[in-house]
């Protein structure tokens, strides 16, 4: 897996996401989920869940996986490693996983 930021877009305030819950946002066409853990990391992925293709990964369950962060899809319960995006119940599926940086307080995430 690899990442290449092309451009980035300021998202919202770090202060807007709740730590363990989900955002989606828009980059562009592309819908994304947000997610700030307890300990202040923010991760950026796909907001399609790539079993039933419903856009609802920002709704899912977040928690981890020994020292894994994770989320859970609402639908089938599949869970996602937050800073790879491999899916941990199928290594053939994957989300895409975007770069963030939080710049004087603002979300930054690279497309």
């Amino acid at each position: 897996m690899s990442v290449t930021a092309v451009g980035t877009t300021v998202v919202c305030a770090v202060d807007a996401l709740l730590p363990e819950r989900g955002v989606a946002a828009l980059l562009g066409d592309v819908q994304i989920a947000l997610f700030r853990t307890h300990d202040g990391e923010v991760f950026a992925i796909g907001n399609q869940d790539p079993f039933s293709g419903a856009n609802v990964m920002s709704r899912g369950i977040v928690g981890s996986r020994g020292d894994v962060p994770t989320v859970a899809s609402p639908m089938f319960k599949q869970v996602f490693d937050l800073r790879t995006g491999a899916c941990l119940d199928d290594a053939d599926v994957s989300l895409p996983v975007y770069p963030v940086e939080i710049v004087d307080g603002q979300v930054v995430v690279g497309t």
